[in-house]
């Protein structure tokens, strides 16, 4: 190859890892694992955290699906702020790739998660969220956030803590 066949505005940067860390595009997928255990008081606490989702019941906790997935580390964020005491994880999918980061009180809590470790005992239907090979409202009850608001959020928290009588 000749000088002449290298375009004038080529540039090689000084630090080749950014090419080895995946595009910038957003993900395709955005899930919030949690260990909470109805599928009504996550997407509560998605309304309270200003988090669109439509959120689901699996075997391991309810599952968050982000609807801004570009603001998918802000939402992990703002939610796991609000279930300070438990460990969620954000998984999302990116260009044929998936990571895994456990979040804390808000906080991303160590480096990224092995995503075949999250997924070796995951649910199926965790798995078929962030493939894509189920679209989240064809699924059984499915509580969204749309059109909760931030009092009846609260109203459902609560009694989510009740015990039932």
């Amino acid at each position: 190859m000749s000088d002449d066949e290298i375009p004038d505005d080529f540039v090689v940067p000084d630090d080749l890892s950014s090419l080895l860390e995946g595009g910038t595009e957003q993900p395709s997928v955005a899930l919030l694992l949690t260990p909470v255990a109805a599928a009504a008081p996550l997407a509560a606490t998605c309304v309270i955290a200003e988090v669109g989702a439509d959120v689901v019941l699996s075997d391991v906790g309810a599952i968050a699906v982000l609807r801004d997935r570009s603001a998918s580390r802000a939402a992990a964020s703002a939610v796991s702020r609000l279930l300070r005491q438990l460990p969620i994880v954000l998984l999302e999918r990116r260009e044929g790739q998936i990571t895994a980061t456990r979040w804390m009180a808000g906080a991303q809590q160590g480096d990224d998660l092995p995503p075949g470790l999250v997924l070796s005992d995951a649910p199926a239907v965790l798995e078929d969220l962030l493939l894509g090979s189920v679209e989240v409202d064809s699924l059984d009850g499915v509580v969204s956030t749309d059109g909760i608001s931030r009092w009846k959020a609260l109203r459902m928290i609560t009694s989510a803590g009740k015990p039932k009588k």
